[in-house]
């Protein structure tokens, strides 16, 4: 087996969960499992980088964030409609649309280093990497996108059928400054 198909076989196995997740948040389970393959092929195309751990992380995670920014792109292009469940539809369906919507309404990039943190596990090093932004600018961003997301979702969590669903996203996230 040569170094380069080893190395991808171990970032597939250290990092497919994340980037699966992170991807079903932006473009929906079907096409986040292709995007997630699609991922991990590229990755074994080209080198990995020397770097640490958290360095390959954060290239495996720039490697998503464009496939996923050029499908939303190429989506818009198309016009393909986003079906969001009726009136009649469990609390569960209807809090999911909700949270899409929410997401959806967060500046791109502040977006991005949401669902990076929150669906990914990446810490704020690893953000910063990967989108090309300081420590202090994935903070700011983060922030600010966790203020949008509580604005545009209190309404929901006050509707009577919602109450009591719980929104998970990831329950073991930790960066190393301790933030959660």
């Amino acid at each position: 087996m040569s170094a380069r198909l080893a190395d991808a076989e171990l970032l597939f196995a250290a990092h497919r969960d994340g980037v699966f997740r992170y991807l079903c948040r932006i473009v929906g389970v079907r096409e986040a499992e292709e995007l997630t393959q699609e991922v991990f092929l590229r990755a074994a195309r080209g080198p990995v980088p020397e770097a640490d751990e958290a360095g390959r992380r954060a290239w495996v995670f720039t490697i998503a964030r464009n496939l996923a920014l050029n499908r939303v792109r190429d989506d818009r292009r198309r016009g393909v409609p986003v079906a969001l469940p009726d009136r009649g539809a469990a609390p569960t369906q209807e809090l999911a649309a909700a949270v899409r919507e929410a997401l959806d309404g967060l500046a791109p990039l502040d977006r991005d280093v949401f669902l990076m943190r929150e669906a990914g596990g990446l810490n704020y090093q690893e953000i910063s990497v990967a989108c090309g932004l300081t420590v202090d600018a994935v903070r700011s961003r983060l922030h600010r996108a966790r203020q949008q997301l509580r604005a545009a979702l209190g309404p929901v969590f006050d509707n009577e059928r919602i109450r009591g669903v719980r929104l998970y996203v990831r329950s073991d996230t930790t960066n190393v400054d301790g933030d959660r």
